[in-house]
């Protein structure tokens, strides 16, 4: 029989499974719990897949390993208040002639490309190109008449999606590009992007796609092949689908946002989100690697292990300062609460008395970053130009809130790390608001890469830019 703790990691999929009802898959399985006939929910599977057959050759093969990450981070959680929750969308102005984001003293921060429409994530390709994925949220008319009344729309790009990624080339290191191509585009919202050897991988909401690729190459020429189907769309801006590929390359894993804010659709379709998915380079073999994570965006390996962290989106509608976002370490079969606990065993009034064994088997995040905070991008630091304290430290994107009285996030913050354990938050790039009286921001940071030239990339979608911040 499975055992809570460690059960996602041996979730292996037939191909009909998708249409399956989930307690058809593991009646078989698991005879401890009662379950209605009718049920279907995605957040089940890391409890009640069916896991007879994992070996321990499977468990030994895992990238990430249950780790003891330290003493976990005290919080102080606020009752949850329904009739709290608040909306207060950001205003956009643009960056004025000259002025950048703030860094802390002994860096410089300079804009390194412009005149893009949405970057929302970047891509250190392993000959050092830089690969900057164009995307944004597609609204229908309906969508564009609530967003222009409530100001959602002074928040966000608009208009259809730039569906490319752009190419950039630094071959001397000195911070400024010598080459921009378009590397690929006619692309359907994409936002993950990925090379193992002579394959370049895109995510979009809809799919994960594989081309041919060679190294050095400016432009894709070859046909894709869509090698994975994924749920498209989300709820809000949870159409983004990251990549991340294990050290020796063998294991992809996808990132996958939820369809509603708390299951409130139905949690028939849920199915397959909410998760951390993991497949084979040729697509095969998918597997949930962890449940519960409500809109997992950033993913990247803490230096020096095999572990993989995720910085997730928690939820709306409970006032203020719940839900906080968080990053975590990302444990093989873990259940991360979503949609029926948040941070751990904390139970979601909107789902109260819903499936206690999942509330009761809720892995308590790492670290808290803030709530409605829209932290999205996650970059460890691997170069050797920032200061010690720096190194192998975490930098997260927090894109800001739009669901809170006061406007929160709006920087990248960073998170020191020692022993592989985590440190306190502390803010890095800061400046991105102009005016927290009148909720106008100068831009919004998303996706974070460190360069090869040991900088850090930061792209600012709103305002089509990506900073540099280099260390004098």
């Amino acid at each position: 029989m499975c055992r809570v703790p460690h059960l996602v990691a041996c979730c292996n999929f037939s191909p009909g499974f998708r249409k399956q009802p989930i307690h058809s898959l593991v009646k078989q399985s698991i005879n401890n719990y009662t379950m209605n006939k009718n049920f279907l929910f995605f957040a089940a599977v890391p409890l009640f897949l069916a896991c007879n057959g994992q070996t321990k050759e499977s468990t030994a093969n895992a990238d990430s390993t249950a780790i003891d990450t330290g003493k976990k981070q005290a919080l102080n959680l606020p009752a949850p208040d329904e009739k709290a929750a608040k909306t207060n969308f950001s205003k956009v102005i643009g960056w004025p002639a000259g002025k950048t984001p703030v860094a802390p003293e002994g860096f410089t921060v300079t804009k390194f490309a412009g005149e893009m429409k949405s970057p929302r994530n970047i891509y250190i390709a392993p000959n050092g190109d830089i690969l900057v994925v164009l995307s944004n949220s597609e609204r229908n008319t309906k969508e564009k008449i609530a967003n222009a009344l409530s100001g959602k729309d002074k928040a966000e790009v608009s208009g259809s999606s730039a569906n490319t990624v752009l190419l950039f080339r630094d071959s001397n290191k000195d911070g400024k590009f010598e080459l921009k191509t378009t590397f690929l585009s006619g692309l359907d919202q994409p936002y993950g992007a990925l090379i193992i050897g002579d394959s370049f991988y895109v995510a979009n909401t809809d799919g994960l796609y594989k081309y041919p690729y060679h190294t050095g190459d400016t432009k894709i020429t070859g046909k894709g092949q869509k090698i994975v189907d994924l749920p498209a769309g989300g709820y809000n801006n949870h159409w983004t689908r990251n990549l991340i590929a294990n050290k020796d390359n063998s294991k992809i894993y996808i990132t996958v946002g939820s369809g509603s804010n708390v299951g409130e659709n139905g949690m028939e379709n849920e199915l397959r989100r909410a998760n951390i998915l993991e497949v084979n380079p040729d697509g095969t073999g998918e597997k949930i690697y962890a449940a519960g994570l409500r809109n997992p965006v950033g993913v990247a390996w803490a230096p020096g292990t095999n572990v993989l962290w995720t910085a997730v989106n928690e939820r709306d509608g409970l006032g203020d300062d719940l839900v906080p976002d968080y990053i975590t370490s990302v444990k093989p079969g873990a259940f991360y609460g979503w949609p029926y606990s948040y941070y751990g065993q904390n139970v979601d009034p909107r789902m109260k008395g819903q499936h206690p064994e999942l509330v009761k088997a809720a892995v308590v995040p790492d670290l808290a970053v803030g709530s409605h905070t829209a932290s999205l991008g996650l970059a460890f630091y691997t170069g050797t130009k920032f200061a010690d304290k720096y190194q192998g430290g975490a930098f997260i994107g927090q894109h800001g809130s739009w669901n809170r009285s006061e406007l929160a996030g709006y920087k990248v913050a960073f998170v020191p790390f020692k022993n592989g354990k985590p440190g306190e938050l502390e803010d890095f790039l800061t400046g991105f608001i102009a005016d927290k009286t009148k909720s106008e921001v100068y831009g919004r940071p998303v996706g974070v890469a460190v360069a090869n030239d040991g900088a850090l990339l930061v792209a600012d979608d709103v305002s089509g830019i990506i900073w540099r911040v280099a260390a004098k």
